[in-house]
């Protein structure tokens, strides 16, 4: 997983990050010069002691591969949803995924239903934000949505069942899908939720799915990393998702545009933090996505 980050972070001249990069080319290199000259090396006889050792250590390794390292592990006695999250609301992020030819509509339609949420039928909901997506996954629109608690999601879904108009408009917004997608999340402990702001630009929300038993690890680097990245950028909110896919995480930035995108990334990398960061939570991804989006009309972040 690291082949790919060597000419970029040599370049950047971060001399802890270089030399673990470094070590491991070199234990690869030692190997391969065994394998080549059919040496075997000779190891001491073990002792009673290391025999009695070796199977205690070869299920710690099993242990640490399934389930993370033994501090997480011990850390994550509590509910993790309580060590990492603010406690204070739940979001939900929506996306639809558009029949081609349709978007126009489509945003003429949640254009009136939304606000038509947040002004009289909800008054626990806010809309943080609906976006377009320009870059990725096409004819997709992305909604995310904050609720008081989860008694608050509770009466909105309540409330959306019986009011005549909500499910008027709701039948027109599914006539113009071809499918859509629901996740429950919580908001980072560390990163808290972007207020309401026309900042203009675009969006990008980048998506991990993270290996089982690493969300606290996940957590405990980027604390460090928003803030590198904070020093160039405003970050606008990170989430781990609760229900729906589950070990996923959501990180949402702003930028003016792609250009200055490139510049403040590529800027991040001379803040001391920042390589480790990506050196640490690399090997902690299964998956990953990102997607460039622009805000419609009535969103909130825009």
């Amino acid at each position: 997983m690291l082949r790919p980050f060597t000419t970029k972070l040599a370049a950047t001249g971060k001399a802890p990050l270089r030399q673990a990069i470094a070590f491991q080319r070199q234990v690869h290199s030692s190997a391969t010069r065994l394998q080549s000259n059919d040496e075997t090396p000779v190891s001491p006889p073990a002792s009673e002691e290391t025999k009695k050792t070796l199977p205690q250590k070869a299920s710690h390794i099993v242990r640490s591969i399934l389930h993370g390292s033994e501090q997480v592990r011990q850390e994550t006695k509590y509910t993790l949803s309580k060590v990492l999250a603010r406690g204070k609301y739940v979001h939900e992020l929506a996306t639809h995924s558009v029949k081609p030819g349709c978007m126009e509509e489509y945003k003429a339609v949640v254009g009136e239903l939304y606000p038509l949420i947040v002004r009289n039928l909800s008054p626990g909901v806010k809309l943080v934000g609906s976006w377009e997506t320009d870059i990725g996954e096409l004819d997709t629109a992305v909604h995310i949505w904050e609720y008081k608690g989860y008694p608050a999601l509770s009466t909105a879904y309540s409330t959306y069942r019986s009011d005549p108009e909500y499910q008027r408009l709701h039948r027109k917004m599914l006539a113009l899908l071809q499918s859509r997608k629901s996740q429950i999340m919580l908001e980072f402990q560390f990163w808290p939720t972007h207020p309401p702001a026309s900042k203009g630009g675009l969006y990008e929300l980048r998506s991990y799915m993270l290996k089982s038993g690493t969300l606290l690890e996940w957590e405990q680097n980027w604390r460090i990393g928003v803030e590198c990245r904070k020093h160039h950028e405003v970050p606008m909110g990170a989430w781990f998702s609760q229900l729906g896919d589950l070990n996923q995480v959501h990180h949402l930035w702003q930028y003016p545009d792609l250009q200055v995108r490139k510049e403040v990334r590529e800027s991040a990398w001379s803040e001391n933090g920042w390589p480790e960061t990506v050196l640490n939570t690399v090997p902690l991804i299964q998956k990953m996505s990102s997607r460039i989006m622009l805000p419609m009309s009535f969103s909130s972040l825009k």
